[in-house]
C-alpha cells in the first residue's frame, strides 16, 4: 500500500517511515500541507491508500489541510497529533478525517488503524460531477434517488451527487431499510466503527450535509431521542 506521511519533523518522519516500510508500506514523506496536496494530485500509477496527517504543520494548520484534502480526494485520512482534547477530535472528524490517533501511540495500534480504514475504502473512484449513468443492476431506487452500492455512486433525477465516504456510508445504511428507525448508537457503530460518544455531533453534521447536497431535507427524518430513518419520497 502507498502511504502519504505528512510530518514536518524529519526525525519523527524517518523513524515512522522505517517502521511502516518494514510492514510493507511504500511511504512518501511530505513536510507541509502544500507538499501533501501536490502529492495527491491525480497522476498515473497506484494511488495512495492512506494519509497520515500531523496537525502541527508549518504554514497551514493540519485541520485546513485535511479540509482541502477531503475536497480533492476520498483517500482515507488519519490525523496523528498530540492534541488529545475532545474539541479537536470532533473538529477533525467533522472535517472528514477517518480516524484520530493521539501521540504517543502504540505502533501496533497505529498499523491496525491504518489497515482498518483501508479495508473500508472501496477501490472504485466516483465519476466527475454530471457524468453518471444511473440504474445499474445493483442500484437502490428511492423515488428520485438512485444509490449504486458497488460503485458508491449517488444520483438525484439522473444527476450525480458527489458525497464523501462517510456521507455515502450513512446514506447507504439508512437506505437498507427505508422507514425503519436506526438508533444513533447503531449508526455511529456501523459507519464510524466506534462507540465514542463525541461522534454524535459528527453524525448530526453528516445528516445535515446529506440533506443539503441531495436538496431533499425531508429524505432523512430525525426521530427525536432515538435516531434517524430514511423516508422514501412519493
Amino acid at each position: 500500500m502507498r502511504l502519504l506521511l505528512v510530518e514536518d519533523d524529519d526525525h519523527v518522519a524517518a523513524a515512522l517511515s522505517a517502521v511502516l516500510a518494514r510492514h510493507g508500506f511504500d511511504v512518501t514523506h511530505a513536510r507541509s500541507g502544500e507538499e501533501a496536496l501536490q502529492a495527491l494530485l491525480p497522476a498515473t500509477g497506484v494511488p495512495f491508500g492512506v494519509v497520515l496527517l500531523d496537525l502541527g504543520l508549518p504554514g497551514q494548520d493540519g485541520f485546513e489541510v485535511c479540509d482541502r484534502i477531503r475536497k480533492r480526494t476520498a483517500t482515507p485520512v488519519i490525523m496523528v497529533t498530540a492534541r488529545a482534547d475532545t474539541r479537536s477530535k470532533i473538529h477533525g472528524l467533522n472535517l472528514g478525517a477517518d480516524d484520530y490517533v493521539v501521540k504517543p501511540y502504540d505502533t501496533g495500534e497505529l498499523l491496525a488503524r491504518i489497515h482498518a480504514v483501508a479495508r473500508r475504502t472501496p477501490p472504485a473512484e466516483s465519476p466527475p460531477a454530471g457524468q453518471h449513468d444511473p440504474g445499474g443492476p445493483n442500484a437502490l431506487r428511492l423515488g428520485p434517488v438512485t444509490i449504486e452500492v458497488p460503485t458508491r455512486r449517488v444520483a438525484v433525477n439522473g444527476t450525480a451527487v458527489p458525497l464523501t465516504r462517510k456521507e455515502f456510508d450513512l446514506l447507504a445504511l439508512l437506505a437498507q431499510r427505508p422507514g425503519v428507525v436506526f438508533r444513533r448508537e447503531q449508526i455511529i457503530s456501523e459507519v464510524w466503527r466506534t462507540s465514542w460518544e463525541g461522534t454524535g455531533r459528527t453524525l448530526e453534521v453528516h445528516v445535515a450535509s446529506l440533506r443539503s447536497k441531495l436538496q431533499m431535507p425531508a429524505l432523512i427524518e430525525t426521530v427525536r431521542g432515538v435516531g434517524y430513518r430514511l423516508v422514501v419520497p412519493a
